[in-house]
């Protein structure tokens, strides 16, 4: 991929972050949780659900949507905060990517939640896919590249412009600038 494509998808994917707020949750004794989230954005981007399973080799989280769409025009994107240690406040590692066909994704890592705070490229084995049919975007991401933590949490934020193609429309799981439960590896 070239630079070019790359600053462009992720500028684009920049657009769908802002600053979350950090809180503290006591950790979950499962390898997996689940979380719904109201029909609150009348876009196909709306987020309905966030699962994050995290298994002996890879974590793995899964968003569901309302009606995702191919197109650009719908400039579907989202980024998922990935927060690994307990000891340091806030993510170290972000994935983003767009929802629509032609675009691509990026773990990197991050000193927080601002775009600015971005650092480089993660080496190593992650992968993002689309279905439409299933509404669902699965990240997948080895535990190694995350230096095998013992638990994550997430937090998720998702934004689509509307067909006027001015207007974004941003929605989270849950309330705004929330992580989800941690979760212990299996």
């Amino acid at each position: 991929m070239n630079t070019t494509t790359r600053t462009t998808i992720l500028g684009a994917a920049g657009l769908a972050v802002a600053a979350l707020t950090l809180t503290q949750v006591a950790p979950a004794s499962a390898d997996g949780i689940g979380v719904s989230d109201a029909k609150d954005l009348k876009h196909g981007v709306d987020l309905r659900s966030v699962t994050v399973d995290h298994g002996a080799k890879n974590v793995v989280v899964t968003t569901t949507h309302t009606d995702l769409v191919e197109s650009f025009t719908s400039g579907s994107s989202g980024a998922v905060f990935l927060d690994t240690d307990p000891d340091d406040a806030g993510p170290e590692y972000v994935f983003v990517g767009g929802f629509f066909v032609g675009t691509d994704y990026n773990l990197l890592t991050t000193d927080g939640f601002a775009t600015s705070a971005w650092g480089e490229p993660v080496e190593g084995s992650y992968r993002m896919k689309v279905d439409y049919e299933k509404e669902t975007v699965r990240f997948r991401i080895s535990r190694a590249v995350l230096g095998d933590p013992d638990e994550v949490r997430v937090a998720v934020r998702v934004a689509g412009t509307k067909p006027n193609g001015k207007d974004t429309k941003v929605d989270w799981l849950g309330a705004p600038r929330s992580f989800t439960d941690w979760v212990a590896s299996s």
